[in-house]
C-alpha cells in the first residue's frame, strides 16, 4: 500500500515515551483535524475507518462489501506501522442497522482468523461519510518500534 508518512511530536505527555503519527500513502486525507493512527507506549490506536477508497469514494452499498474495504484500510495502516490483525487487541464497530452483525462476522472471522480481539458494536442513527454503513476502529499491541 505504500509507505507511510510519519512524524513524532516534540512535546510527549507524561508518561508516554513515544508518540508516532501515521499518515498512509493510498488512504484518503482525513475529513477532520486526526492522523490514521497515533503510536503510544507500545500501543498504536487507528482512527475510525469507513469503506472508502483512496479518492475518497464510498465502496460498496451493503455491509459486508463495505466491511471488507474497512478492514483492508486498516490492514494498509497496520502495515504501515510493522503489525498486523494478529496484533489487535480491542475493536470497536460502528453499525447503522444492529442486524448487520451477524453478515460482516464472517469477514471478521477472514480476517483475524483465530485471533479474537475484544470488540464493542454499536448502532448509530448515521456516520460522518454519506451511505456508510459500517466504521471500525481499533487498538493493536505493537510494542516500542
Amino acid at each position: 500500500m505504500g509507505r507511510a508518512r510519519s512524524r513524532i511530536r516534540a512535546r510527549l505527555a507524561p508518561g508516554v515515551s513515544v508518540r508516532k503519527e501515521y499518515r498512509v500513502a493510498g488512504l484518503p486525507e482525513p475529513i477532520s483535524h486526526y492522523t490514521d493512527a497515533v503510536q503510544a507506549n507500545g500501543l498504536l490506536f487507528v482512527s475510525g475507518c469507513v469503506p472508502v477508497d483512496a479518492d475518497g469514494r464510498l465502496v460498496g452499498e451493503d455491509a459486508v462489501t463495505q466491511a471488507r474495504q474497512v478492514f483492508a484500510n486498516i490492514g494498509a495502516i497496520l502495515d504501515a506501522a510493522g503489525a498486523g490483525f494478529a496484533d489487535v487487541v480491542k475493536v470497536t464497530v460502528y453499525l447503522l442497522d444492529i442486524d448487520d452483525r451477524p453478515r460482516i462476522n464472517s469477514v471478521r472471522k477472514e480476517v483475524f482468523g483465530d485471533a479474537r480481539p475484544a470488540s464493542t458494536l454499536v448502532e448509530v442513527s448515521r456516520l460522518a461519510v454519506p451511505g456508510a454503513r459500517v466504521e471500525i476502529e481499533s487498538v493493536a499491541h505493537i510494542g516500542e518500534r
